[in-house]
This record gives structure tokens, C-alpha cells and sequence, in this order.
């Protein structure tokens, strides 16, 4: 079965249990974020930077705040990624240097304080290598519950070339990585679920290139 009939039975089995709620209840398709970014990610330029093991989530870009928040309980269905297409010498440094081959996945994280979130669900990892150059929807064969106000995130356990570099000083995200190592990008912080990392590191001048799709509950 492809990937895209699987995201297809997924909607199809969402729309089912709307249909068989009272005539009450709506359900909503919401995107996270709102908005479609445009940003490309940056390889293969030189340098070609990604995102190497750790969760991250996009913090702001320009004036807007709280992209990455839930709008409404619901569940994801599929969550998207966007990839530079970095050249073979990159790919094999990335490799060598971070954990093994490229991979990524959904992540949901519920913020308490101080910056610290607990890691709620991480999604199936996926590898990304195949996908290198291209937008591409990842359907979840088992949807994922949210809640209203909890945040998605991106989990790399290796490192994903999923980052726009070179915006402005009013865009940024922020990874699991506590104070003092944020220079520190090879020691693995994408943490398991039921952890309980600190968000404290702020990157400035970049996007992390990912999205959702949630149907909220009726």
C-alpha cells in the first residue's frame, strides 16, 4: 500500500466518525501553521546546514508567535516535512558525524515552565533520505491525539536537512538542549517520550521546515 492510500484511509476513517457523531458536532481540518511557509531549506548550498539530534520547534517568524500550537483537541493525520537536497560528500559527512542516515518525526510536547516541555508522543521515524529535494506528506498509520495549546515539534534523532538559514533576527526556533550546550550540536537531545527536556536553546535567523495536519474533535 502506498504512502498516499494510507493518508487517504486515514481522512476516510476520520470523516467516518465525524459522519457518525451527532449532526451537532463539526470537525475541522486545521493545518499547524496556519500558513504555508515558503522558506527552502539550505542545502546543498555551502555551508549546508540541518538539524542534528534534537527536538525543535519553530518558536516565531516575524511578528508571528506560536505557530507550531494546537488550535483545537483533535488528532494528526500526517505531518510534512521539506528537505534540501544536500550533494553526496555532504550527505556522507552528516553521516559520519551524527548518528547514521538522515531521519525524522513528529514529535508533540505539552509546556509546563521554565521552558521545559514533556515530550507527549513522538511519531514513528521516518528516513528521509529517498524524499532529499522535495516537500513530502508523511501519512501516520495510527493518528495521533492532541490537545488544544500543545506544541508540535520536530524530533531528529540523527539530523534532517529541514532548515532555512539566512532570515531575519525575528525568526527563530528553539531545541532541547539546556543552557550551556547550545554550541553542542552532535551530543544526542532528541529525548524519548514521557521526558522532560529543557527547550532553552533560541536560534535566531532560521526555520525549521515542517508541518501537521490535525482534524479536531467534533
Amino acid at each position: 500500500m502506498t504512502m498516499m492510500m494510507r493518508f487517504r484511509l486515514a481522512l476516510c476513517a476520520a470523516t467516518a466518525a465525524v459522519v457518525l457523531s451527532p449532526a451537532t458536532a463539526v470537525a475541522m481540518m486545521d493545518s499547524v501553521p496556519a500558513e504555508a511557509s515558503t522558506a527552502k531549506a539550505s542545502c546543498p548550498a555551502n555551508p549546508c546546514l540541518a538539524i542534528s539530534r534534537t527536538i525543535g520547534y519553530q518558536a516565531k517568524v516575524g511578528e508571528k508567535r506560536g505557530l507550531m500550537t494546537v488550535p483545537r483537541s483533535g488528532r494528526i493525520v500526517s505531518w510534512t516535512i521539506t528537505l534540501g537536497n544536500p550533494g553526496k560528500k555532504q550527505i556522507e559527512f552528516f553521516d559520519q558525524k551524527l548518528g547514521g542516515a538522515s531521519e525524522a518525526s513528529l514529535a508533540v510536547l505539552r509546556f509546563g515552565r521554565k521552558l521545559r516541555a514533556r515530550i507527549v508522543t513522538v511519531a514513528p521515524p521516518v528516513k528521509l533520505k529517498q524524499y532529499f529535494g522535495r516537500t513530502v506528506e508523511i501519512p501516520l498509520e495510527k493518528t495521533i491525539e492532541v490537545k488544544k495549546g500543545w506544541v508540535l515539534g520536530l524530533s531528529v534523532p540523527t539530523w534532517a536537512p529541514a532548515l532555512a538559514v539566512g532570515l531575519g533576527g525575528d525568526t527563530s526556533w528553539r531545541a532541547s538542549r539546556k543552557k550551556g550546550a547550545c554550541d553542542d550540536t552532535q551530543t544526542q537531545t532528541a529525548a524519548p517520550e514521557n521526558s522532560v527536556p529543557q527547550f532553552y536553546c533560541l536560534y535566531r535567523t532560521a526555520q525549521v521546515t515542517y508541518a501537521a495536519r490535525i482534524i479536531s474533535t467534533p
